[in-house]
């Protein structure tokens, strides 16, 4: 059995067993317990090295190789749980790695007596972690931005601390801690030992071993981006403005699919997910803008299966470990290699199958082609449902539903007299297409719309071309793409400011409601997730948040209504009661977000 933090997808052969590699007799009874007896190849390597605590390391290995317990295992070896000091630091780019990371341990140290283990990071109450450091932890895992919080208060002191271990290094350099890394480090002893984990080997990451490492021993395992073969590939030409309907076809024709949809941008990923809720469909966004709480009420509702769909960002994503997801989408390719393989390494886990829906422009086929070359893998072309396609699909499904519905409870000889009085001046033929057309209005469905399968842009594809062509035709794309894309920010930019100005005219233009409710001094602003798409306007948003707040429509003013959210203001001295009354509240399957507006 392989022994991993997130997922294996290794064919090497390994003959060491984890009694073999130096560990303590409480750590292999931990092992043991867990029902796990073959390292992985990090583990096999990298384990035997560090369990001494006299060296400096650097592990290069992708994500779902076992680092946590590579890095994990020998540290709680080291520490000297008599010592009440911060002795081991290990630094995670995100709270998701972080949390995951601390859960791994204390599973670990099962039967070591005395061990502490805590966790700190931003988007949670500092006085709580503050609170909780009082009784010292002997590992300390943390992000980089709330430890740099703690070290300024003087809440946190890193002067006894043996090992440092940086996991993810890569990624935390690309999320810009470089200042924090060295801040950090710098609170340090100079005797200290830093142990590197990362899946690339950056000129930023050479720095730091050039400045806080000592002869380090490299290991390196996995390091060329092997994808699992469990996982099938496949892309779409797509225009930019068909992705949404493209999105939703492949949804209804994959009623139990569930999977991530990956973006670029916050921003991205907060359309993506309410144009998907508003038409009904079970998705919810994760990034960097939602609290901590909001974070686990929507991975809650994810892991419970509440959610089909979660849209995040490749960094808000770092650190979910979610097993049986059968679907990745990149709505947008990620720039880095590695980032496609960790994306897509989200699905075909533990033997199961797994698909990776890539997007991409008519003019986008050369990023499929390097993406092949480099990774060893094949993209096969996706059909996109029409819509007649998926009006089939979603009625044979309906009708199947029907047939198979339970006749547990019995109706009334009246009430299915009545019924079938009313039918019975029709045909089964009439009655069937009348049922039809009525589902299809439910489900929001129509046999018109426009295909949105894309043939390949012409240009240098033809291997068999002379290359002098393949030159001319690829120069001729370019200037094509080029041109393309400049008419696109120039009819981005005048979209931008049409909107721009009709917003400052509506906030300009008063509503008899906001004339008669001014703000009120010392009242407190707030944000709200619902708008003019809700079917609000002021005076209906007054009454639902006065209804579900329980105060008086009087103490809400200065209402601010747009497209997709809306601003209030609420007296001071009932302001305190707006943000417990809307905790855990859904509208049509959608979670409300009611929060300051700071």
């Amino acid at each position: 059995m392989f022994f991993t933090d997130i997922i294996i997808s290794f064919n090497l052969p390994i003959v060491n067993k984890f009694t073999s590699l130096g560990l303590s007799p409480d750590l292999i009874k931990a092992v043991e317990f867990l029902g796990f007896e073959t390292p992985t190849p990090i583990q096999e390597e990298a384990i035997p090295l560090l369990v001494d605590g006299e060296k400096d390391f650097i592990g290069l290995a992708q994500t779902g190789t076992g680092k946590t317990a590579a890095f994990g295992l020998p540290l709680l070896d080291i520490v000297d749980v008599n010592q009440r000091d911060i002795q081991g630091l290990i630094l995670a780019p995100t709270r998701e790695l972080g949390k995951q990371i601390a859960q791994q341990l204390e599973i670990f140290a099962k039967f070591i007596q005395g061990l502490r283990v805590q966790v700190v990071y931003g988007g949670s109450s500092i006085y709580n972690q503050i609170q909780a450091l009082k009784n010292t932890p002997q590992i300390l895992i943390a992000t980089p931005g709330r430890l740099i919080d703690l070290i300024d208060r003087k809440k946190i002191y890193l002067d006894q601390v043996k090992v440092v271990v940086l996991d993810e290094a890569d990624e935390m350099l690309s999320m810009g801690f470089k200042d924090e890394l060295n801040n950090i480090l710098s609170h340090t002893p100079d005797h200290k030992h830093t142990w590197l984990f990362s899946a690339t080997m950056a000129r930023e990451i050479r720095n730091i071993v050039k400045n806080y490492m000592t002869d380090p021993v490299e290991v390196k395992v996995n390091t060329k981006n092997q994808v699992n073969i469990d996982i099938e590939h496949q892309y779409v030409l797509i225009r930019n403005k068909d992705k949404m309907e493209t999105i939703k076809r492949i949804l209804d024709v994959n009623p139990q699919m569930r999977g991530i949809i990956f973006c670029r941008t916050r921003r991205d990923t907060q359309a993506v997910a309410e144009t998907l809720m508003a038409a009904g469909y079970k998705a919810d966004a994760l990034h960097g803008d939602l609290s901590q709480a909001q974070r686990d009420r929507v991975m809650g509702r994810f892991k419970s299966h509440a959610l089909q769909v979660l849209v995040g960002t490749d960094v808000a994503a770092r650190g979910i470990d979610v097993d049986n997801l059968t679907h990745v989408i990149h709505h947008s390719l990620p720039d880095e290699l590695a980032y496609y393989t960790h994306r897509s390494g989200r699905t075909g886990r533990a033997g199961n199958k797994g698909i990776s829906i890539a997007f991409l422009p008519p003019s986008g086929m050369r990023k499929i082609k390097q993406l092949e070359r480099s990774l060893k893998i094949h993209f096969s072309k996706l059909h996109i449902p029409s819509n007649k396609e998926v009006m089939v699909f979603r009625l044979h499904n309906w009708a199947e539903a029907v047939i198979n519905t339970e006749t547990t409870e019995t109706i009334s000889p009246e009430v299915l007299q009545n019924v079938l009085a009313v039918f019975e001046d029709f045909s089964k033929e009439d009655l069937i297409e009348r049922l039809l057309i009525h589902e299809l209005k439910n489900l929001g469905l129509s046999s018109k719309g426009k295909d949105l399968n894309l043939e390949e842009a012409r240009d240098s594809y033809d291997r068999d071309r002379k290359r002098s062509r393949n030159r001319r035709d690829r120069d001729r794309g370019r200037s094509r793409d080029r041109r393309d894309r400049a008419r696109d920010n120039r009819q981005d930019f005048k979209d931008r400011k049409r909107r721009k100005k009709t917003e400052r005219l509506e906030e300009k233009k008063p509503t008899r409601f906001s004339e008669r409710r001014s703000s009120n001094p010392g009242a407190k602003r707030f944000f709200i997730n619902m708008g003019k798409m809700d079917q609000l306007n002021p005076a209906k948003l007054v009454s639902f948040i006065s209804d579900h707040a329980k105060i008086d429509k009087s103490a809400i003013s200065n209402i601010t209504l747009r497209e997709k959210h809306a601003y209030f203001d609420v007296n001071s001295d009932e302001s305190k009661r707006i943000a417990h009354a809307f905790k855990n509240m859904e509208v049509k399957g959608r979670a409300i977000r009611v929060n300051r507006d700071n």
